[in-house]
């Protein structure tokens, strides 16, 4: 049986990151511990986390262990195939009572989650166990409020992420290619500030007849690759998806900044190896690990794996900017509590995530593989940037971090982005109109579901 495109992509990725973070082997291999069978293994107090496979969960399920010495509460890390993790949680929210107690879910769940009565509203008992001034406000904006801002609180932070840049540090220190770029270009050769310095800096490495290429960034027209890479761009170029105030479109999405931002990001592919225009996170990471490419943009959380390949020949930085402003796509994830558990379970997913949420344990969390933090107090302290040579520029990140939506129809806008951003890459719609008939079905999609009005 032929496996559809969506799924092998999606093993792929997985098989990436299992090769750099000790995640997975093979898309193949069963969970480590499948849903529900925790559990036989349950004691009388105990509660269920479910998350997708990768090495944070690992390390959440290493914190948990801690957990149960301390209190004699289990906690069970179940971890669900990435390509089927979605569905396989809103799928269990249909039913009377949910598997897991806590679900480690997308930013972009939070909307629904919220609207639909599925994650239990943190607000007034969150801040009354954490100092709600530790935790970074576009964190909390992005992984934790709905709506945004609102102060409404139906997660707690776990992974914090953000795109960021990875670089061959030994083809940017060698010798020779740094005179022949002064040469060329009348500048030294450095980490790029500036997205017009990053193009120039793919150009003068770009080397096909070599098998050296430029850079290569998330571009897949599959789930959210293609608009994860183009908004690092359309934010710094001046673009936005909606109005800063509302959730209005036109005249914010389809505006010549926005176009050129797309335009710019067009000509970045074609510095990149063959496909550069479709490939997933998976690829991007394949086309750095073998040797190939000077510069990727993907996410902080791939970066260990990363490092632990490469060691001082890589080099990590926060993604360039344009006239003086930078932004980088923001991921992760944040804790939430089902609402379709006993008051009891919540009780005790309530203890996990204050006793997860202290800074002692926070400190522990930065030292498990991608176990990135949103306390502001381990961010801003030496001891986090001297950690790891990608923990700086995480940090630096974090401060500029944005998110795409994150309301109930999420899935429809994200859809609509993927399609026309697509064919505006690919040449097959100008994009000036391929921004224009995206903003008007956006409009369309958030009129249906009331958020516009």
């Amino acid at each position: 049986m032929t496996m559809p495109t969506a799924f092998r992509r999606n093993c792929y990725l997985l098989l990436i990151l299992g090769a750099l973070l000790g995640a997975v082997s093979s898309c193949n291999k069963e969970n480590k511990e499948k849903p529900g069978d925790a559990a036989a293994d349950k004691s009388a107090k105990s509660i269920v986390i479910w998350w997708f496979q990768w090495a944070p969960a690992d390390g959440l399920a290493e914190l948990g262990k801690e957990f149960q010495a301390e209190t004699g509460i289990a906690v069970n890390v179940e971890q669900i195939p990435l390509s089927s993790y979605q569905d396989k949680v809103f799928l269990e929210f249909g039913g009377a009572r949910t598997r897991f107690d806590i679900v480690v879910g997308d930013s972009q769940w939070i909307g629904r989650g919220a609207t639909k009565g599925l994650f239990v509203d943190l607000t007034d008992w969150f801040k009354s166990v954490v100092d709600l001034n530790t935790i970074h406000p576009r964190a909390a904006k992005y992984l934790c409020e709905y709506p945004e801002g609102s102060g409404r609180w139906f997660a707690a932070p776990c992974e914090t992420d953000a795109v960021g840049v990875a670089y061959r540090k030994d083809w940017f220190d060698d010798a020779a290619e740094r005179v022949q770029f002064k040469k060329k270009y009348g500048r030294e050769l450095a980490v790029p500030a500036t997205w017009d310095e990053f193009k120039q800096t793919a150009e003068f490495f770009h080397r096909p007849d070599q098998k050296r290429y430029g850079c290569a960034m998330p571009s897949d027209r599959e789930y959210d690759g293609l608009t994860m890479g183009v908004q690092n761009l359309l934010w710094a170029f001046g673009g936005r998806w909606h109005s800063e105030e509302n959730n209005n479109v036109k005249g914010f999405l389809d505006t010549p900044a926005s176009a050129a931002a797309v335009d710019f990001f067009r000509d970045l592919t074609k510095l990149g190896p063959k496909g550069a225009e479709r490939l997933n996170y998976g690829q991007v990471l394949e086309s750095f690990t073998n040797g190939s490419t000077a510069m990727i943009l993907n996410y902080f959380a791939f970066f260990p794996g990363i490092y632990k390949q490469f060691g001082e020949r890589v080099g990590f930085a926060v993604v360039p900017g344009k006239d003086g402003k930078r932004v980088a796509s923001l991921g992760g994830q944040g804790m939430s509590i089902s609402t379709k558990i006993p008051p009891e379970q919540q009780e005790l997913a309530k203890k996990f995530i204050a006793w997860f949420s202290q800074r002692k344990i926070q400190e522990k969390w930065i030292t498990k593989p991608a176990g990135f933090t949103a306390n502001t107090e381990v961010l801003k302290s030496t001891a986090f940037r001297a950690q790891t040579p990608y923990n700086g520029p995480f940090a630096d990140s974090v401060e500029t971090m944005r998110d795409f939506w994150n309301v109930p129809v999420y899935n429809e806008l994200l859809a609509a982005t993927q399609r026309y951003v697509g064919m505006a890459v690919d040449g097959e719609m100008p994009t000036a109109q391929a921004l224009a008939k995206l903003a008007e079905e956006k409009e369309r999609i958030l009129t249906e579901a009331g958020l516009l009005k």
